[in-house]
């Protein structure tokens, strides 16, 4: 939609207070418009219009209806006009449009009067976009005559809520939030009003585009600036993958509007090279440590601990272990946050022991997870890790395994997960290929197959469910490799009965209910999960599972930990690491062809939450700390698993 121009109350031209203002909008917003690309040519119509609420785009441009090709003309020019169409329209909308300059005298890129306020129709983040749809009054319609959906009657229509579900890709802007809680920090995706909408994608494109989040209002648009000039009748677009100049990734990113031949791409995903490896670790900013002689302690010597996690506070009464406020007396550092200066330690302090391995996020971040773990597994990756894909770097890879499975008609459900965030947040299911080739514009990602054939537990009062299993995983050192796994493990479970419908249920297809007041949480001990497990499945005895399942965290270990620093968890003498493990079980078959249980390792945490651990295991840091930091566990609660 076209809005008339807006009369604003301003400051005459040339005023103080006009002046000051604009000031201050550089300085707040200068960084935002540099990364952008605006030209500063711009920057002061851009004030004066956001400050007004000025939406004069309708003085300079018009939207055309691209009429059908009639049946005598020449068949080469319908082609040629088809193909046309192909490349530029958003497929889906009947009839199509284009956005063009209707200014008699055309449009001037110099006139720094050529920036505009596109609206934004709708704002949401995905895990909403459904319950919006269904309850924001004349949404629905709106969006499904923006998209070309056809749609009659007033109540909401359950088939045309998921064409809208499974259009919007087509049409989907998005930027983030970079302050405030981890929710809020989930990417926001919005759609532009129809006139934004039916701006059409060019390789040449005569526009740019940018969110722009305007903090007096509160309100986001899209700013729109010519690239060059145009004459009347001229077309607006814009580049879909703007940014990208490699033609292989551009093709890719553009297959939500147009199809791409991939099949000569190999699906096949070999471990990173070692710069990939060295470039994290730049940019992990980590200092790696200098070699150091393990310490050697009598069974006498009381250890200072400086912690700032009260869990641990709480949770350690062993008599070989004391607090202490000053950091630079502690023969322990128990930190919940990410230490980085491991040279300086090593070298002014080496003896002080710390609960953090130099390099350990090649475990704890998705994307490296999957890296190492093809150390085990070759390029397509272990049986128990689901075969994950960087979105980043291997999109071509993923696209062609993607439409390889569809022409097979196998089941092409993927789930993607930031790189680095935990409780499912921004964590999406779907067979949408569109969907999944847009979750790479905001924050990085891995796309991971879904898991379409789990093993379900029976819950009385729901059905049969998804569940997840969490270990607490101990690192006691790299060289020897020494891992321990605590015996008592933690269970989550989905609230509805699990089927490949309804993909967007988180309480169906998701078990993290524990950060969310309105739903339910369900939780079972261990030892009663066993027993109702074996109750449930017979022919598969609890300890041949959790064997397997031990089996799995060794491998997985030994792959991070078989090459040297950076490219693998640094063996520094005087490092420990408490790691939760999160794994689910699928159906799978052994070489007899008989189903087995096989695990699935979803996810590494980094000190995690042992609320629940503290709660019904009052002695569980103590064991911990035995383990780690005394080498003792005769007595504690844990079994070594390498």
């Amino acid at each position: 939609m076209l809005r008339a121009p807006v009369a604003g109350s301003m400051a005459e031209p040339g005023s103080r207070q006009q002046d000051e203002g604009f000031s201050q909008f550089v300085a707040l917003y200068q960084p935002a418009l540099l990364a952008s690309g605006v030209p500063r040519l711009y920057w002061q119509s851009l004030h004066r219009k956001l400050e007004g609420e000025i939406f004069d785009a309708g003085e300079m441009f018009g939207i055309m209806q691209v009429e059908e090709v009639e049946e005598e003309e020449e068949e080469e020019q319908r082609l040629e006009i088809e193909r046309e169409l192909k490349k530029k329209a958003n497929p889906g909308m009947e009839p199509s449009f284009k956005v063009i300059v209707t200014n008699e005298n055309g449009l001037s890129a110099s006139d720094p009067n050529c920036i505009f306020l596109i609206d934004h129709a709708w704002t949401y983040r995905v895990e909403h976009a459904r319950h919006q749809l269904i309850e924001v009054p004349g949404l629905l319609h709106r969006m499904a005559n923006l998209m070309g959906i056809e749609f009659h009657g007033e109540a909401p229509d359950a088939d045309v809520v998921e064409m809208v579900l499974k259009e919007m890709w087509k049409y989907n802007q998005t930027y983030q939030l970079s302050h405030g809680t981890a929710e809020e920090k989930v990417p926001v995706w919005y759609i532009m009003d129809e006139f934004g909408s039916r701006i059409q994608h060019s390789d040449e494109p005569t526009f740019g585009t940018a969110p722009f989040y305007y903090v007096p209002q509160q309100l986001s648009y899209t700013i729109l600036w010519p690239l060059r000039d145009l004459s009347n009748g001229g077309e607006v677009s814009r580049d879909y993958a703007y940014g990208e100049t490699d033609p292989l990734i551009r093709s890719c990113l553009l297959v939500p509007w147009q199809s791409a031949d991939v099949t000569h791409i190999s699906h096949h995903t070999p471990e990173p090279s070692e710069d990939h490896y060295q470039a994290i670790f730049a940019e992990n900013k980590e200092s790696m440590p200098l070699p150091v002689e393990p310490s050697l302690h009598d069974k006498s010597k009381i250890f200072k601990v400086h912690t700032d996690m009260q869990q641990v506070l709480n949770g350690v009464n062993h008599p070989r272990f004391v607090f202490t406020n000053d950091e630079k007396e502690a023969d322990i550092l128990f930190h919940f946050s990410h230490f980085k200066d491991y040279k300086t330690l090593s070298t002014e302090r080496p003896h002080v022991l710390l609960n953090q391995f130099p390099c350990e996020n090649l475990l704890t971040v998705k994307d490296c997870l999957a890296s190492v773990s093809r150390r085990v597994g070759g390029a397509e990756g272990p049986k128990w890790l689901p075969r994950t894909f960087n979105l980043k770097t291997e999109l071509p890879q993923f696209i062609s395994y993607f439409k390889q499975r569809e022409e097979r008609g196998e089941d092409n459900h993927w789930i993607c997960k930031p790189w680095n965030l935990a409780r499912s947040l921004d964590t999406h299911v779907t067979t949408n290929l569109s969907y999944i080739v847009r979750q790479r514009e905001n924050t990085p990602k891995v796309v991971s197959k879904y898991i379409e054939n789990p093993v379900l537990f029976h819950r009385d009062d729901v059905g049969m469910v998804k569940f997840d299993i969490r270990y607490v995983v101990l690192l006691r050192s790299v060289r020897p490799l020494k891992v321990f796994a605590y015996n008592v493990f933690w269970l989550r479970f989905a609230n509805r009965p699990f089927t490949l419908e309804d993909l967007d249920d988180y309480e169906k297809h998701f078990t993290v209910m524990n950060y969310a007041s309105s739903v339910q949480l369900k939780q079972i001990h261990c030892d009663e999960f066993i027993t109702l497990f074996e109750k449930q499945y017979p022919e598969y005895p609890w300890k041949s599972i959790e064997a397997e399942i031990f089996k799995t965290f060794g491998e997985l270990f030994r792959a991070a930990t078989s090459k040297p620093a950076p490219l693998g968890i640094c063996d520094y003498q005087s490092s420990r690491a408490i790691y939760a493990i999160d794994l689910m079980l699928k159906w799978d078959t052994d070489t007899a062809g008989k189903p087995v249980m096989q695990p699935q390792i979803l996810e590494v945490n980094f000190n995690p939450d042992c609320a629940r651990a503290c709660k019904y295991h009052p002695h569980f840091f103590n064991d911990v700390f035995s383990t780690l930091f005394l080498d003792e566990t005769e007595n504690c609660n844990v079994t070594a698993i390498q």
